[in-house]
């Protein structure tokens, strides 16, 4: 498990909180060692929203079926999101594949999370995004099972490989990044698929009469334009450690923690 260090200054650093409007994020794959829990919390600490989508894949329940895996950080993850939804922030959760044993509880809502398969926000400055896990456009899950879950067996040897080449890059003073996504986005079919992919989850929206689209799924972060919507990722906490943010003025960006914290950080404690 990766752990992330604190700046340096402050014993109460967890006052020091960025404050976005809406937060999303996908991806988790809690009950995973691939689950970069610690770095997800770091990040729910330094954040607050009114509003707060966990776009699908937020436990991993193919994993959980075949071996138990469930660290304390990954229940402090639970527990934190519960937390921001009694303190008010409205929290909406769509499943994913690998949860998709949450589906049958859309239309409720459990401790204040609401369950949903898609859903629309509106942006302060008025973009209608549509929102969903994305996986239902992905011909492999949707129609060859096994041939998905051989592709997530291997998928978890490339995060082994890349959790060792973290430790050693940790050792040598240098910064995280992802051996697995970088090998994935310079692999020609895979390059070829996403964009596939990406282009029928844009003219869906287009369909549902929607400006922009908001996906998780294919863990790469990204936000571009496709035809006359505005295609959105919000990446993963296994390899990028990203989410995507709305401010109060409606404009989106993405946030890479792993890379970006200390910057992200450092005027708030300046500023104290």
């Amino acid at each position: 498990m990766n752990s992330t260090p604190a700046l340096p200054g402050s014993e109460q650093e967890d006052d020091y909180v960025l404050r976005f409007r809406s937060i999303w994020i996908s991806d988790i794959h809690l009950g995973t060692r691939g689950c970069q829990a610690e770095r997800l919390l770091d990040f729910l600490r330094h954040t607050e929203s009114d509003y707060l989508y966990l776009v699908g894949d937020i436990v991993d329940g193919w994993h959980l079926r075949r071996r138990w895996y469930w660290p304390q950080a990954h229940n402090d993850v639970v527990q934190k999101i519960l937390r921001r939804a009694r303190h008010g922030t409205k929290v909406f959760y769509v499943p994913g594949n690998h949860d998709e044993g949450a589906r049958p509880f859309c239309g409720l809502h459990f401790g204040g999370v609401y369950v949903v398969n898609e859903i629309v926000h509106e942006t302060a400055a008025g973009l209608r995004m549509l929102i969903l896990h994305g996986d239902q456009f992905d011909a492999v899950v949707g129609y060859a099972k096994w041939l998905a879950h051989l592709g997530d067996k291997a998928y978890d040897v490339a995060l082994y490989v890349n959790r060792i080449y973290n430790m050693i890059r940790r050792r040598l003073g240098m910064p995280y990044w992802s051996l697995s996504a970088y090998l994935k986005h310079k692999v020609k079919n895979a390059v070829a698929y996403i964009g596939l992919f990406e282009t029928y989850i844009a003219e869906h929206a287009a369909r549902e009469n929607a400006d922009a689209v908001l996906c998780g799924h294919i863990h790469h972060a990204e936000m571009r334009q496709i035809g006359n919507v505005l295609y959105l990722t919000d990446g993963d906490w296994v390899e990028s450690c990203t989410a995507l943010v709305e401010d109060f003025d409606g404009k989106l960006s993405i946030i890479r923690w792993a890379e970006e914290r200390e910057s992200l950080l450092t005027p708030l404690l300046a500023k104290a």
